[in-house]
């Protein structure tokens, strides 16, 4: 059952479910599942691979004919003709993460794109709204990747932010199932964005040793680094490698991402850093992101449903 509201409206999709833009990970194999089965896939930038961007852009179309759409890693895009290059993609929605969105947003909404800032905090969702964003990626601190030092979880960050502002609202972070989608919905979004969830699907590029890493992860398996810098935090799974990293950081976190490679899709899990949310605790299958996506809806109609009859009395 299609769900109608705000974000399928803008985006054109039949259910509100958006791929995280990965790094390496969200390209066209897994991003054309995604839109595919009727949510939102999303190409990369932060690997800083243009022109592989560009090529999987045009393989997405080759794969898909549904929409889809392009993240803007600010922080890691060095690109001065970024705008240039996203609007000669021709998608017609951008999420924009990892730095101000003040410069970017204006020239894109221009062009006539939808853009959506993913913000960690109350006073960066004010900023997105002030630089004229059509949405927000509301993004709590359990989830994996490049974090906020100051983490707040989605239980809080998310009914807080959507209490100010009147725009729509995707909610990433802890979201695997339709269970946490309607809780995310309960709370005030109107969509949801999945992580770590997609990037153990069947379509997902990484190595089998990352999958098997989260199927067997319990909900302590992670542990959030670089909490004091220099550069950004970040959620990880637990290896020897970050379970060190915890206690003492490295000098340049950013620097242990050199071998990234070797781990995505050579499988060395002390390589480098596996970023991933607590939700992995909760992933204890592979499967299809059809089947993911089908699951997820199916199961947040009967939540919603079951909720309605017991507490509606």
């Amino acid at each position: 059952m299609p769900i109608r509201n705000r974000i399928t409206a803008m985006l054109g999709v039949e259910y509100p479910i958006v791929q995280a833009p990965m790094g390496w990970i969200a390209r066209a194999q897994l991003a054309s599942a995604v839109s595919n089965a009727g949510g939102l896939g999303i190409i990369e930038t932060s690997s800083g691979r243009l022109d592989e961007v560009r090529a999987e852009v045009k393989k997405m179309r080759d794969l898909t004919a549904k929409p889809f759409g392009l993240n803007v890693a600010l922080a890691f895009v060095r690109d001065p003709d970024i705008v240039k290059f996203v609007l000669d993609q021709g998608v017609k929605f951008v999420t924009t993460s990892a730095g101000d969105p003040m410069k970017i947003v204006e020239p894109l909404k221009k062009a006539g794109l939808n853009v959506f800032h993913v913000v960690p905090s109350l006073k960066a969702a004010l900023r997105a709204i002030d630089a004229g964003v059509d949405g927000l990626v509301v993004e709590g601190g359990e989830g994996g990747g490049f974090k906020n030092p100051r983490e707040v979880a989605s239980m809080v960050l998310l009914p807080l932010i959507c209490s100010k502002i009147d725009k729509p609202v995707i909610a990433a972070g802890g979201i695997t199932d339709g269970r946490t989608m309607a809780a995310a919905f309960a709370l005030g979004a109107e969509g949801v964005q999945m992580g770590t969830r997609m990037v153990s699907a069947a379509e997902s590029p990484v190595h089998q040793n990352w999958k098997t890493a989260i199927l067997e992860a319990e909900e302590t398996s992670t542990v959030f680094l670089n909490r004091f810098g220099p550069g950004p935090a970040l959620r990880a799974l637990r290896t020897e490698k970050t379970t060190k990293f915890e206690k003492e950081p490295p000098a340049n976190i950013m620097a242990e991402f050199g071998n990234a490679l070797d781990l995505y899709f050579g499988g060395d899990m002390e390589a480098s850093i596996a970023l991933s949310g607590q939700v992995a605790g909760r992933i204890d299958s592979i499967k299809p992101v059809k089947q993911i996506i089908e699951e997820t809806v199916a199961e947040f109609h009967e939540t919603v449903a079951t909720l309605g009859r017991k507490y509606s009395n």
